[in-house]
């Protein structure tokens, strides 16, 4: 087409063509953006389009929102000037949940915009349409009922139109929906069906596996979360995608999280915060980390990063109104008072946690508030139980959870929990073939990319095998299997 063609409309659409091809992985074809915009000409519909586009590189390839922002309204701008309207909905969608994300005032009013009319009925149900838009804004907002209403609606008239991408992206969001809600059975069983569906097309593949992965890791198969999460980690960082690297790290992080892997989750949720501030993404009801990352640094004693990750994103939830994320934020500080030892205000601070999330309707949260107290009254030697908590984690069907308060109603009442018994030297021995070889070449001093070289695997691959091996043998750093070495050396 491009070889033959002349006609302006035509050469644009061919270029259209070329850069959806591409899908996330948007580098490949950089060069096309200049030649499209030269071929568009002068008329205001086809430099819209282009621009559209560009919104989306901006997003994925730079990470730049403040750009994409600018890419979505100039794009929704020349679509209106060509009274072009369906794309014109499309760019203020996208302008939409941009702004969304970046937590800039202006969203609400953008999403105003996007649903007026006259509306164009390709866009009420698209994936990237103002729907979605709405969507979004109600679950970030804690109107869950009414996110679930929005949604499943959407779900359903895709499904009878046959919009197999649109299918997959609000299967996605039904899921999200449900897992927000504390209906982790159903959630879990939803990300499985898109990703099945995702993977059959080859749409949304790394989307669909950050939610599998969260769902796994809520109500099934913790070590399948991990392995979806590493596996989408490193999909999106070989597309370059910086949304959804951040997003998948995420998925990996709470995964860790759940796994006991707190060092894991600290190295994965820093990633995040960094990766974030990049972006200008500034919600914190976007990803949720937040509340996990300072969680798992008071685990590991960390306890002054702790409360800058508390204070910063507090500010930020307080400015817009995310009512579970303060609930969240407030969790973790109630557990930083605790390490601190000011017990009984942390325990009266989280039986107010898990009142607000009960009334916002945060199911696994809720749960997840009440094994908190319940573990903090028994470090106290006081009556407790874990009733309430594993009451909570059956009604979500959150196995992996429910699985941690079985482990901890095994202890002896008020009873202290035992010290992990020290790793000994032999403990090296019983660790898998690759774990092995990676340990001794730690052993022997070798960094990350040393080892990845002489062993012909990834840097990524060498991380997520120290972190196994760490788990294994109960320790938290290169160190301490230097120590196990000169341990077995002086037998």
């Amino acid at each position: 087409m491009l070889t033959r063609a002349t006609v302006p409309a035509d050469r644009v659409r061919a270029w259209i063509i070329v850069i959806d091809t591409a899908g996330h992985a948007m580098t490949e074809v950089d060069s096309v953006f200049p030649q499209a915009l030269a071929d568009a000409g002068e008329d205001p519909k086809l430099p819209a389009l282009i621009h559209y586009q560009l919104t989306w590189r901006a997003v994925r390839v730079d990470g730049d929102f403040d750009r994409a922002r600018e890419e979505a309204a100039h794009s929704a701008a020349l679509a209106a000037q060509a009274d072009d309207r369906y794309n014109e909905l499309m760019a203020l969608a996208f302008q939409a949940q941009i702004e969304t994300l970046m937590g800039h005032p202006d969203a609400p009013a953008t999403i105003k915009r996007a649903l007026k009319e006259p509306q164009d009925p390709r866009v009420a149900c698209h994936h990237n349409g103002a729907g979605y838009s709405r969507f979004r804004w109600l679950i970030m907002s804690d109107q869950l009922s009414e996110a679930r209403a929005t949604v499943t609606a959407l779900l359903r008239e895709v499904q009878r139109t046959g919009a197999v991408e649109s299918e997959v992206h609000f299967l996605r969001g039904v899921a999200e929906t449900e897992l927000r809600s504390g209906h982790c059975g159903r959630a879990l069983d939803l990300a499985r069906e898109s990703l099945m569906m995702a993977r059959d097309t080859g749409i949304g593949e790394v989307a669909s596996a950050v939610l599998t992965s969260l769902g796994e890791a809520s109500g099934g198969d913790v070590e399948r979360a991990l392995e979806l999460a590493r596996e989408a980690v490193e999909h999106a960082e070989r597309d370059g995608d910086q949304m959804y690297v951040s997003r998948a790290l995420t998925a990996l992080g709470y995964a860790q999280l759940v796994a006991g892997d707190a060092q894991g989750t600290v190295r994965s949720l820093r990633r995040v915060r960094e990766l974030e501030h990049g972006l200008g993404i500034t919600d914190p009801a976007r990803g949720r980390w937040q509340g996990d990352l300072a969680e798992a640094l008071v685990r590991i004693g960390e306890v002054r990063e702790a409360q800058d990750v508390i204070e910063v994103t507090r500010e930020q939830a307080l400015r817009l109104g995310r009512e579970s994320v303060l609930a969240v934020l407030d969790r973790a500080e109630a557990l930083l008072r605790a390490a601190r030892g000011e017990h009984d205000a942390a325990v009266a601070q989280l039986t107010s946690v898990q009142d607000r999330l009960a009334k916002l309707g945060h199911g696994l949260e809720e749960a997840r508030t009440a094994f908190a107290v319940a573990q903090l009254r028994t470090r106290r030697a006081g009556p407790t139980s874990y009733d309430e908590a594993a009451r909570l984690f059956r009604r979500c069907r959150a196995l992996p959870w429910l699985r941690q308060v079985d482990a901890a109603t095994a202890q002896p009442a008020g009873a202290p929990e035992p010290p992990a018994p020290a790793p000994t030297a032999d403990a090296l021995e019983g660790l898998a073939s690759m774990e092995r070889q990676v340990a001794a070449l730690v052993m022997e001093g070798a960094t990350n990319r040393e080892i990845a070289a002489r062993l012909f695997i990834s840097v990524k691959t060498v991380e997520a095998t120290l972190t196994r091996v760490y788990r294994k043998l109960g320790i938290r750093s290169r160190v301490d299997i230097v120590r196990l070495a000169a341990g077995r050396r002086t037998k």
